[in-house]
């Protein structure tokens, strides 16, 4: 099965030059360190920390993780691996220089080859669930100590992989340790050949976001610059097919309050100037964020073309709505606003956050609407009851404080292997 398996890759490497090629001709941030995608142009270094997060919401979920790292391990070079533009971009913009950064290659074996020998980590940890028997076998075959970090594994996503179980057994049993988010991720994880030994529930990583009130602040006083005394909701990581949706709640909200002022963050940077323009054939009066420019009474929605500023929005608003949930995307992080003891509204495509969302919705901490109809009505409900925000709002806080503590028990499996690998 493995011989199929790299056959298969194989076959794909030419439809996905073609991808990345071309996608590169519109995007340009595809052509970034492209050769690396394809097992070329690696940092040389020796026993690295390695972390791996394919995207935004990976990098930002390890935040707190590398930062313990780096004051634990000062003399220890980190390297984080990403897939997606957005997500370099991010580490970039946390970390400048204080980790080395570079793409993970796509699923060849020489390419994964080429990895290692240009990177040779010390200890590898993937974010989330990213099952990639070349990548996990390098691992293995050159004792690599390798964590699963908040593993997950979807209940919709065991028949594909059953498919597959001899491949997957034998890639998980390369000394794989597992730090599964819950006891049902774990159960799936055993149901599929994981070593019961190595296979541990230390939650979702994510809970512990880190709190940055020098960032709320920059916010608050962003909002005075920007927005004057507006109320202001924001709609964040919003995707094709959403934004629409999102500016029909707004239309009808304007009825009820005028001087409301919608701030609309779109999830991929590519799309700005794509949005702009529906929010314009909508007839909406807009401000772009890159045009320095404030808010002014006749403006209805600020469009935030900027990266990594999230946060920093969420402080200037009163009430958000996380995109990728009116479309079948999944859903994205619920936890950002929630650390700010903002009031979440969310959509029904949950998937890629289920627990996180079950969470919310089980202690009110979150509404959830099926289209731009019910959005309006769920933020008219909290701008008439500021109330019923503040705590809805806070019980968010909660929620986020009673399920933190992931970190520091994955870091008893951590700690272990680095300063056994450091006294060897």
């Amino acid at each position: 099965m493995r011989f199929l398996y790299n056959f298969l890759t194989y076959l794909l490497l030419i439809p996905l030059a073609v991808y990345w090629i071309s996608g590169g001709i519109v995007n340009r941030s595809y052509r970034d360190r492209l050769m690396q995608r394809f097992g070329f142009g690696f940092p040389k270094l020796q026993d690295s920390i390695w972390i791996h997060a394919v995207s935004v919401g990976e990098v930002q979920a390890a935040v707190p993780l590398i930062h313990v790292l780096m004051q634990r391990f000062p003399l220890q070079k980190i390297i984080v691996t990403t897939v997606t533009p957005t997500g370099a971009s991010r580490v970039v913009e946390l970390f400048g220089e204080a980790v080395v950064h570079c793409y993970m290659p796509f699923e060849f074996p020489n390419a994964i080859r080429s990895f290692f020998t240009s990177v040779k980590p010390r200890v590898a940890m993937i974010m989330e669930t990213e099952i990639w028997p070349n990548l996990y076998r390098g691992c293995g075959v050159r004792s690599i100590p390798l964590i699963l970090v908040s593993a997950r594994i979807s209940p919709k996503s065991i028949p594909g992989y059953r498919r597959l179980v001899p491949l997957i057994r034998e890639t998980l049993s390369h000394g794989i340790i597992i730090a599964a988010q819950s006891q049902a991720d774990a159960s799936r994880f055993l149901e599929l050949g994981a070593d019961p030994e190595r296979t541990h529930v230390t939650g979702n990583i994510k809970f512990d976001i880190e709190f940055d009130q020098a960032i709320v602040s920059r916010g608050k006083q962003l909002r005075s610059a920007l927005f004057a005394c507006r109320p202001v909701w924001i709609a964040v990581s919003t995707h094709r097919g959403e934004e629409q949706q999102v500016l029909e709640a707004h239309r009808i909200l304007l009825k009820a309050h005028p001087d409301l002022l919608l701030v609309l963050v779109p999830r991929h940077p590519e799309r700005f100037p794509e949005v702009r323009e529906l929010i314009e054939k909508s007839s909406f009066t807009v401000v772009s964020r890159t045009s320095d420019q404030p808010a002014t009474a006749s403006t209805e929605v600020f469009l935030v073309n900027t990266m990594g500023e999230v946060p920093l929005f969420f402080a200037a608003s009163d009430i958000s709505f996380i995109g990728g949930s009116l479309v079948p995307i999944g859903g994205h992080n619920l936890l950002e606003p929630a650390i700010q003891e903002l009031p979440i509204i969310t959509g029904l495509y949950l998937f890629n956050t289920e627990e996180i969302a079950e969470n919310f919705v089980k202690h009110d901490a979150c509404v959830v609407v099926a289209n731009g109809v019910e959005l309006a009505a769920a933020v008219l409900v909290l701008l008439d009851d500021p109330d019923e925000a503040t705590k809805m709002g806070k019980r968010g806080l909660k929620v986020v404080e009673q399920n933190s503590g992931s970190l520091q028990r994955l870091l008893v499996l951590l700690e272990p292997l680095l300063n056994s690998q450091a006294i060897d």
